[in-house]
């Protein structure tokens, strides 16, 4: 799959196979790809609770309030301890920690789409439960909960996307108009 249509075909799914179970290998070799997103001086702050524990996952239905949770046969907790990028940048660090997190999930989605699999990245949650379930410190940022499957037959419903045009200015904020590039030949110096 070219990376590009990776992109533009990774989605939200609620609905997962039941007659299809992910491969734990592959959703491990998905981990390897976060950990290959840009990190502040080679800080990486990412971990990631992969979670096979029928009992835990259904534990985790309970904490997102989303019953699709328990359909999943493995799900994903990704932390973040911006502990090593604090240290280094002060307060910055707290926002470098973020992004970083930002892009190693988004690695992570990518590679699960490259894979076959989906998921629905969950951000709202009884953070306490997650964090008692998985003796998850109190100073570490939970980012996300991500339920893996096999998409079924049944269509999802789909949030639209914006439009380019509505997302992108040039050379300063709320400019929509590029101004014109010459074309450079070849042979021009």
């Amino acid at each position: 799959m070219k990376l590009i249509d990776a992109i533009k075909s990774l989605k939200s799914v609620e609905r997962y196979s039941d007659k299809k179970k992910p491969d734990w290998r592959k959703i491990i070799r998905a981990i390897d790809g976060a950990r290959h997103a840009p990190s502040a001086r080679g800080h990486f702050a990412m971990k990631f609770i992969l979670v096979t524990d029928s009992s835990k996952i259904e534990k985790l239905k309970e904490a997102t309030q989303q019953p699709f949770v328990s359909s999943a046969k493995y799900v994903v907790v990704a932390v973040t301890d911006d502990k090593q990028l604090v240290r280094s940048y002060s307060d910055r660090g707290v926002r470098y920690a973020s992004q970083q997190g930002g892009a190693a999930i988004q690695n992570f989605l990518l590679a699960l789409t490259e894979f076959g699999y989906v998921t629905k990245w969950i951000q709202y949650f009884y953070e306490d439960q997650v964090r008692d379930l998985f003796d998850i410190p109190d100073n570490l940022y939970i980012e996300g909960i991500f339920p893996i499957g096999i998409e079924t037959k049944v269509p999802t419903h789909e949030l639209k996307k914006p439009d380019l045009e509505n997302i992108i200015y040039f050379d300063k904020w709320k400019n929509k108009k590029m101004k014109p590039i010459t074309k450079i030949r070849a042979n021009e110096p």
